[in-house]
């Protein structure tokens, strides 16, 4: 991934930007994304986010939506397209990204959409649904501590959706949060697509 992208887990990559338009359909939406090196994917809608994205249910219709690793915004766009009156908070630490996710959702009028460094979420807010295509190439501890940053902030009752390969190990991770997460927790597995694994963790009411 860092040959042709730069490291785009950095905060500012050091690949020169050079931004391009790229094909997608989101949501049932087709326009033209405004990607850029440096960041997650920039050729495409990744495959791992293509499963996600055809293996989740609708996220809720209102309240706060959390992408985690939103990279250029795919995972962002969709659930600010499906759920027009929720507020969806983009979060990367790469600066980059953040710029092109704002870039894409004016260019699909869509005003739902916070894309901001993890620090600048409100500490208090909690979310009605997470989903991400974590990076798992940041490495093992920091992914955990990733995972357990943001998967507690769920509001009870809901459920956080995470894709990842399976030969980048999605079964450990998935007995790793069976293991690390409160006991109020469930952690499923519901699809498996193209190499992929659809991950689910609910956050049990009470």
């Amino acid at each position: 991934m860092a040959t042709d992208n730069g490291h785009y887990f950095q905060a500012r990559p050091s690949t020169e930007l050079k931004l391009k338009e790229i094909a997608v359909t989101i949501a049932g939406r087709s326009f033209s994304a405004t990607t850029a090196g440096g960041v997650f994917s920039p050729d495409r809608v990744d495959a791992g986010t293509q499963v996600l994205l055809a293996n989740t249910p609708e996220p809720p219709p209102g309240g706060n939506l959390l992408d985690v690793g939103c990279g250029w915004g795919p995972i962002s766009l969709a659930l600010a397209l499906l759920s027009p009156h929720a507020t969806v908070w983009a979060v990367d630490v790469n600066e980059r990204a953040l710029d092109l996710v704002k870039a894409n959702a004016a260019k699909l009028g869509l005003g739902n959409i916070n894309a901001v460094l993890p620090a600048d979420v409100p500490a208090d807010l909690q979310f009605m649904t997470i989903w991400s295509n974590p990076p798992i190439r940041v490495g093992k501890d920091e992914l955990h501590n990733l995972l357990l940053t943001w998967l507690p902030r769920l509001d009870p009752g809901s459920d956080a959706w995470l894709v990842v390969q399976r030969n980048l190990g999605s079964d450990s991770l998935h007995r790793w949060l069976e293991g690390a997460l409160p006991p109020s927790f469930s952690v499923t597995r519901t699809a498996t697509s193209k190499g992929y694994r659809v991950l689910r963790a609910r956050l049990r009411r009470g």
